[in-house]
């Protein structure tokens, strides 16, 4: 469902598939968000595997907004996310990298 050249990532919340992606107003939305740090610094703890639960709920909530949910941080925290806390760490994974990354880079 996701089109990763349009940087989408499908997530499956109670049962139903979503596109999530970063456009520009989620990424801000994500940035506000944070309490401490920047983007980049998000990205580096993602490459080096060092993120918190809290990153991957932040950017969870930024992508499904990205792709037109209307919910917020306390309505996922009542969901069930298909695959779990890994899937979802997976797709903030994948949400970072297919923001940054240009067409045909790498397998984001």
């Amino acid at each position: 469902m996701g089109n990763p050249w349009a940087g989408e990532v499908t997530l499956v919340v109670d049962g139903v598939p979503m596109v999530a992606k970063l456009t520009l107003g989620a990424l801000a939305e994500l940035e506000a968000a944070l309490q401490t740090g920047t983007l980049v610094e998000m990205v580096e703890r993602f490459e080096s595997g060092q993120f918190s639960t809290r990153d991957v709920l932040a950017l969870v909530v930024a992508g499904l907004r990205g792709g037109g949910w209307r919910g917020t941080t306390a309505d996922l925290l009542s969901v069930e996310i298909g695959g779990g806390p890994v899937e979802a760490a997976r797709v903030a994974g994948a949400l970072l990298a297919r923001a940054f990354a240009m067409p045909g880079d790498g397998d984001a």
